[in-house]
């Protein structure tokens, strides 16, 4: 399997020098070789916006049901029931409309206060400080509580799952992520399901046990308590890490731009257009991985049914052709939808809550510490092939 081109560019996903900035690369993707194949790890990537969007839409060519992870595909590991990101129909449209049961509008909506609040308790103690480490004091602790309370996991215990879910992420520096057949680590909710199950509430675990539906078989039922196990460990990890990563990425972003950090400072009603330019620029998770069907054509080249293809999210954003002068970060930006919350059936069914948590946050942080700079001498990027963004990020502030 092979590629041809004349373009000697080199991409890898593990590369700890182009993951600390994989821009370059990834404008050269898009001019030189749209469709590129890595022959160490055996994959190919496409990085246009137009490619990615197939890549992510076509359904019948490119599935989800071996995983979205390339380590994870080559792997070839069997998925549990109810990983609802990693599925394929029917099972994914049934279970996607039981999950997007914990994300109606009205339910995001209500968190808002509770947001609120959460934040007043993380910022409220460092204002009058010299400075602070954004990840360990907002960017990890508001997620982590959000998700918590949305599943109606006791705060104390929030953290441990958090640091579970967290280690099954982490790599070796330019290796990829070990994947064995318990890299989903559903058992850590088995205690709150069961509490839940004697002690009801008005949360969302109660509503999913008790939630009935007809399955792909036309069977009349309940989720098997597998299925349940595997709904929350998705929630638990998608939605705390990436939210952690937005985090950290409007925080150093705004520090680089300190003239549109004041615009957004005087006029809040920016704060929405500088989470979506923030999620476009740098995509907490900038690539999502699909296993190819059946042969498939991009620009007059095969990738033959069998193979692993990564969409690269972070290039498509980055793509002149959909967003002018990409590399210019812009909050009044107004280019059209960017892909970093995935595209079509596979959409997030988070973007909604991470979005709120984004604008909240900001919002809550320009409040309290309208300027800051960051101290890139104890910053540094988390170690995962999955997500990418900052495990330490210190502020000074003035």
């Amino acid at each position: 399997m092979t590629v041809t081109t004349d373009s000697d560019v080199y991409y890898d996903p593990y590369d700890v020098e182009i993951n600390a900035d994989p821009f370059p690369v990834y404008r050269r993707l898009r001019e030189e070789a749209p469709l590129y194949y890595n022959e160490p790890y055996d994959f190919y990537a496409v990085s246009r916006a137009d490619d990615v969007e197939r890549g992510l839409r076509d359904r019948d060519s490119f599935i989800s049901g071996r995983g979205g992870i390339l380590e994870v595909i080559k792997a070839g590991v069997e998925m549990p029931p109810g990983l609802v990101i990693f599925e394929d129909p029917p099972t994914h449209g049934m279970h996607r409309s039981l999950m997007a049961r914990m994300f109606t509008p009205k339910k995001v909506a209500s968190l808002e206060p509770q947001i609120r609040e959460l934040c007043a308790r993380s910022m409220d103690p460092l204002v009058g400080s010299d400075g602070f480490d954004v990840i360990a004091e907002i960017g990890a602790i508001v997620p982590t509580r959000v998700i918590g309370m949305l599943l109606g996991i006791p705060e104390e215990d929030q953290d441990a799952v958090k640091a579970r879910t967290d280690a099954h992420l982490r790599t070796e520096a330019g290796k990829p992520m070990e994947v064995g057949d318990d890299f989903i680590e559903s058992n850590q909710f088995g205690e709150y399901i069961d509490w839940r199950a004697e002690h009801p509430s008005d949360d969302i675990m109660t509503e999913m046990l008790n939630v009935e539906f007809d399955d792909e078989h036309g069977v009349h039922r309940r989720l098997s308590r597998e299925e349940l196990l595997t709904y929350l460990t998705v929630v638990a990890g998608a939605g705390n890490e990436t939210t952690t990563k937005l985090i950290g990425w409007f925080t150093k972003l705004l520090a680089d731009h300190p003239d549109q950090r004041r615009a957004v400072v005087e006029d809040r009603s920016l704060v929405d257009g500088t989470i979506e330019e923030v999620l476009r620029f740098q995509p907490p998770g900038p690539a999502v991985a699909r296993y190819v069907a059946k042969d498939a054509e991009f620009h007059g080249q095969t990738v033959p049914a069998g193979s692993a293809l990564l969409c690269l999210v972070g290039a498509a954003n980055r793509d002149d052709a959909r967003f002018p002068d990409s590399d210019r970060f812009d909050v009044r930006r107004n280019d059209g939808p960017h892909i970093t919350f995935g595209y079509g059936a596979h959409f997030c069914l988070g973007a909604a809550l991470a979005r709120l948590q984004g604008r909240i946050v900001l919002d809550e942080m320009l409040q309290r510490f309208p300027g800051w700079e960051v101290d890139m001498a104890g910053a540094n990027l988390a170690p995962t092939s999955t997500v990418r963004g900052w495990e330490k990020l210190p502020i000074r502030l003035p």
